[in-house]
């Protein structure tokens, strides 16, 4: 029987150079993941990354994720990067299943896309040896928080299926506004501390309607792409799950890298 998995994780990604930037504090925090966050090995881990973004929920059926460098204007490093995971194609139609089941209407299958940076970096550093089946949900960002909770929902079940359900996006994803400065800018600091009571308290009905309640929203994400995977973890966890903040530091003035966990343990 596979090993329940009682957590979710959001994981604020950064920029693609966490991958090889030292200087950077949460490359060191996804490097202790095993030892420190999450000792437990997923059967497979289904990764929602801000960087796949469609009409419609889709799914990738690969045997093997190539590795896709979504950037440009990076060191020459980061392109010969590898994070060659095995693809979960059972995953995916279960995913497909799970959410046609709970009436969403239309998922659709990619059978050649790999792993996006938002999937492989981070995966790269939490699970280096890329032996776990890894698949990739993408988000929707014409659509709003309560449909990504409602989508995180469905995918519950895959919990008690040894599936590890992880977001990655940014808690603030504002690029424009990045600047070489000293301290964190007065917006950023707003939203991401109003992001983190809300969390913390369970106020996830307010975190659902940021847009609405959250000081700063549109200046901390422009586009909501990066931040729509933290409700699908959030849903996934289920109302009664308690948050965790378990890494928090930030680069460039206004970009959080703030990742929590939710645990649905009873």
């Amino acid at each position: 029987m596979a090993l329940s998995m009682k957590d979710t994780f959001y994981i604020s990604h950064g920029a693609p150079t966490l991958a090889i930037d030292e200087s950077i504090p949460a490359k060191h925090f996804l490097q202790s993941w095993k030892d420190k966050v999450f000792p437990q090995k997923p059967k497979a881990i289904l990764v929602i990354s801000g960087h796949w973004d469609t009409s419609f929920p889709a799914v990738n059926i690969v045997h093997r994720n190539d590795t896709i460098y979504d950037f440009y204007g990076f060191p020459d490093a980061m392109y010969k990067l590898k994070y060659p995971a095995p693809g979960a194609p059972e995953l995916a139609l279960r995913v497909k299943e799970l959410l046609m089941g709970s009436g969403f209407k239309r998922v659709d299958e990619d059978r050649e896309r790999g792993l996006d940076h938002g999937a492989w970096v981070p995966l790269m550093l939490m699970y280096p040896e890329a032996d776990i089946p890894v698949c990739q949900l993408s988000v929707q960002s014409k659509r709003d928080g309560n449909y990504h909770y409602n989508l995180g929902k469905a995918l519950a079940p895959l919990k008690d299926e040894g599936v590890l359900i992880m977001g990655s996006g940014s808690a603030t994803h504002n690029l424009r506004a990045l600047r070489m400065v000293d301290g964190i800018v007065p917006w950023a600091l707003e939203f991401d501390t109003w992001l983190k009571d809300a969390l913390l308290q369970g106020r996830y009905e307010d975190v659902n309607c940021y847009q609405e309640k959250a000081p700063h929203a549109k200046m901390a994400h422009p586009w909501p792409d990066h931040f729509y995977p933290l409700h699908v973890a959030m849903g996934a966890a289920g109302e009664n799950a308690k948050a965790k903040l378990i890494h928090h530091s930030w680069q460039l003035g206004a970009l959080s890298y703030a990742s929590y966990q939710f645990n649905s343990a009873s």
